[in-house]
């Protein structure tokens, strides 16, 4: 009797799930689940990719993908369909057929580059969050993959093909680049598990065809803390907006500016001067409530008498529309300066808690609601500093007003 249940079969977490006589439940960390049968023919070992594993009935959604995809993905399996697959090429192998070779005769015709990309991005983008990023992860692949290898089969793009792609742009556009060798790595994975490539494939050989990228230590450009009192003065000597009120509540609290964008009244407790940050905004997925101090609770008072809905955005370009994420820049450039980035003010702040204050680190990271790279200290580790951290952020904000600009050490509660 098999290891797995249904009910196994829909909670997985990821990872590698036996279910006995070498037929593996495998999940990947964006959700995404596939079959694979692990089998011994000719003193070999080899991982055959059975199928994706259906854990429930299929949405309008997808049955009304593309098809070209449809054409190409091989049937979701339940766990007794791969359980019953599985035991037929185990019978295969004791009659002496090599199951691989059987496939291969089989199998519809392999498809190509793009089909795959595409199929693995129809099954992988239930996995984000982000809808930003699930559009542009396609679009990045659609200007500057497909034009090059999109009608190569997916079984014929090696580690060479790959070179050859990313060559001209791998110093001109190296984050671009980083990402695009990362995503193709992850369609030849896909491809792998749906039976259309024979082998697993690493790209780790591409980098040493290629030119080694110049470390950029200087990420988004930052500005020094000692200038920002002088900069937020002059940001609101001029006419309030949207725009210029969001930067200077971002840069009071040391959010990201898309969790500025999007944030909503119903985020908002003016009694406990709190924001509470749902998880799916936030980049780690975990929640994260900002105590608010006087000065970004004077900003909310003024948006709020202002405000068109009372569960709206509290920042907005039309009432129904969040601001673009530009907003906030061009209140920067409009002010003259040309190099500072949105995102730098959160470097800022570290910088400056760093310099001037006694807070520990592991504060600091709280209050920018960084996780926490290592697992087990992150376990044990179930404070989140709130009180601590409203005395930093309300320190911070006296910093920025002026009230305690001589930069002398503030020591938290």
């Amino acid at each position: 009797m098999g290891k797995l249940s249904v009910a196994k079969v829909k909670s997985a977490s990821p990872g590698r799930h036996p279910d006995g006589d070498g037929l593996y439940l495998i999940v990947r960390d964006t959700g995404s689940r596939q079959w694979l049968l692990r089998i011994q023919s000719d003193g070999k070992r080899r991982d055959l990719g059975l199928g994706t594993a259906e854990t429930a009935d299929r949405s309008p959604e997808t049955r009304a993908a593309s098809a070209k995809i449809a054409a190409v993905d091989r049937k979701s399996l339940t766990l007794a369909e791969a359980r019953e697959k599985a035991d037929a090429y185990r019978r295969m192998i004791k009659a002496g057929i090599d199951p691989v070779e059987e496939r291969k005769k089989a199998a519809p015709s392999t498809p190509t580059f793009e089909i795959a990309t595409r199929a693995c991005h129809e099954e992988m983008k239930a996995g984000w969050r982000n809808d930003k990023h699930t559009k542009v992860w396609l679009a990045c692949m659609e200007t500057h993959v497909f034009p090059v290898i999109g009608d190569k089969a997916v079984d014929a793009v090696d580690s060479v093909t790959v070179r050859d792609l990313l060559a001209p742009i791998w110093l001109e556009k190296q984050e671009t680049s980083r990402r695009i060798l990362q995503r193709i790595g992850v369609v030849l994975d896909f491809a792998h598990i749906k039976g259309w490539r024979p082998t697993e494939t690493t790209l780790k050989s591409v980098r040493k065809g290629l030119p080694r990228h110049k470390r950029d230590d200087s990420h988004f450009n930052a500005m020094p803390y000692q200038n920002v009192p002088a900069f937020l003065a002059k940001l609101r000597a001029e006419t309030e907006t949207a725009g210029r009120e969001a930067l200077a509540f971002t840069i009071l609290t040391a959010v990201r500016s898309n969790e500025t964008r999007f944030a909503r009244w119903p985020e908002i407790d003016m009694r406990t001067a709190t924001w509470t940050i749902p998880g799916e905004r936030m980049k780690t997925g975990v929640t994260h409530i900002v105590p608010l101090a006087s000065a970004a609770i004077a900003i909310l008072e003024r948006r709020w008498e202002g405000r068109t809905e009372n569960d709206g955005l509290v920042f907005f370009s039309s009432p129904k529309k969040p601001m673009s994420d530009m907003t906030m820049t061009k209140a920067l450039r409009t002010l003259g300066y040309k190099e500072a980035h949105v995102h730098g003010f959160r470097s800022t702040f570290t910088d400056w808690a760093a310099e001037t204050t006694s807070t520990p680190k592991e504060v600091v990271d709280k209050a920018l609601a960084h996780k926490l790279p290592d697992k087990v200290e992150a376990a044990y580790r179930r404070t989140d500093f709130f009180e601590r951290r409203r005395v930093l952020m309300a320190s911070w904000a006296d910093y920025l007003e002026g009230a305690k600009s001589d930069t002398r050490p503030v020591k938290p509660a």
